[in-house]
């Protein structure tokens, strides 16, 4: 759960690296809060069909907007890429496959220009290789 929580720790932080870890469990744990909130709002009555959206699932949604971008930012830092690259998000399909592909790419080893890798353990060297 620790790695889920650790975006909204560092809710606007847009510096520095991302582990593959910390975001994918950061998106599992929103997807499934919002699949709960979504039951909720149908439940309650406050899911609108016209918008495809209820209250409480709009409500978390503008809640997590910030960390969201953010660790799509640091995400992308963490493979040696700027976080603005996240912009090609909106161009159908073609955006949609490279924000994929670079989600699931592993880390740059060592240091990048954006700082060192979350893998190296503390007090090692940053070349990411850790002692045999």
């Amino acid at each position: 759960m620790d790695w889920a929580l650790m975006p909204l720790q560092k809710y606007a932080v847009f510096d520095g690296r991302s582990r593959r870890k910390e975001y994918w469990m950061f998106t599992l744990f929103t997807v499934v809060v919002s699949l709960i909130l979504a039951i909720i709002d149908t439940a309650l009555g406050t899911y609108d069909d016209t918008f495809g959206i209820g209250l409480l699932q709009g409500l978390f949604g503008l809640a997590i907007l910030i960390p969201t971008i953010a660790v799509n930012a640091r995400r992308l830092h963490d493979t040696g890429k700027s976080g603005w690259l996240q912009l090609l998000f909106i161009i159908p399909l073609v955006g949609f496959i490279l924000w994929i592909v670079w989600m699931v790419k592993d880390s740059d080893a060592g240091v990048n220009k954006y700082g060192p890798s979350p893998k190296t353990p503390a007090g090692y060297p940053d070349d990411g290789a850790a002692p045999a």
